[in-house]
């Protein structure tokens, strides 16, 4: 299997979270971010060749995911959805850049069709997203670098597959709290010190007024 280079990007609070409750927006957080921060992340959306969301970040933040702090190329959007449940007046579905949506053989035939009526869909897996064929076909689409703006539930499940190589931070000055407060990685988590996915700090700088740290996955062997 080939697939692109993987990067996730995410703010982050002091305690890991990326939005203040379960269903708010990450776009409350995000406010905070000073402009060099944001010139930060939109010049590294500039460079990829495609930027991917999960579908709950597409309902509850209806992101447009365009480069717009700097000069650049937007990057193609890919959202993965099992059932293809992407809102019809999302914004990645207007022209602004590429959009692939990927979905599963049981997403709903009208659901499927009235996407394919506004951009490119892919069917990959039976019942859900079958994310590693996903990644190569995305690969054999020219899509070699890939950055990933979360949310939680599809950090969890490419970081599982082995299908990151770095993760890269804007740490944002403040503790929101809350146990079912949605952290960088969410699903069912490691059981064992023995499966955990090890990183390596390559770098720490500040951009503005916020620390960034980027972070090599060590892959095992």
């Amino acid at each position: 299997m080939q697939r692109p280079y993987t990067i996730i990007v995410s703010e982050v609070t002091v305690d890991g979270k990326l939005t203040l409750r379960r269903g708010r927006s990450s776009k409350e957080i995000m406010q905070f971010m000073d402009d060099e921060a944001n010139r930060y992340l939109h010049e590294l959306r500039a460079k990829v060749d495609g930027i991917m969301v999960g579908a709950e970040t597409i309902r509850t933040d209806n992101p447009f995911l365009t480069v717009r702090y700097v000069e650049g190329k937007n990057p193609t959007r890919i959202v993965p959805t099992s059932k293809a449940d992407i809102p019809l007046d999302a914004n990645i579905l207007e022209k602004h850049a590429p959009t692939i949506i990927v979905t599963s053989e049981s997403a709903p035939e009208e659901k499927v069709k009235a996407l394919k009526e506004k951009v490119e869909v892919i069917i990959s897996g039976k019942d859900q997203v079958d994310l590693i064929e996903m990644m190569d076909t995305l690969y054999r689409k020219g899509i070699k670098t890939l950055m990933v703006e979360g949310g939680s539930t599809l950090n969890w499940n490419l970081i599982k597959f082995g299908l990151v190589d770095e993760i890269r931070l804007i740490h944002m000055p403040f503790i929101v709290g809350g146990e079912d407060t949605p952290t960088l990685v969410g699903g069912e988590g490691f059981y064992s010190l023995n499966d955990v996915v090890k990183t390596k700090l390559r770098a720490h700088f500040m951009r503005g007024s916020h620390l960034i740290t980027e972070w090599e996955i060590k892959f095992e062997g």
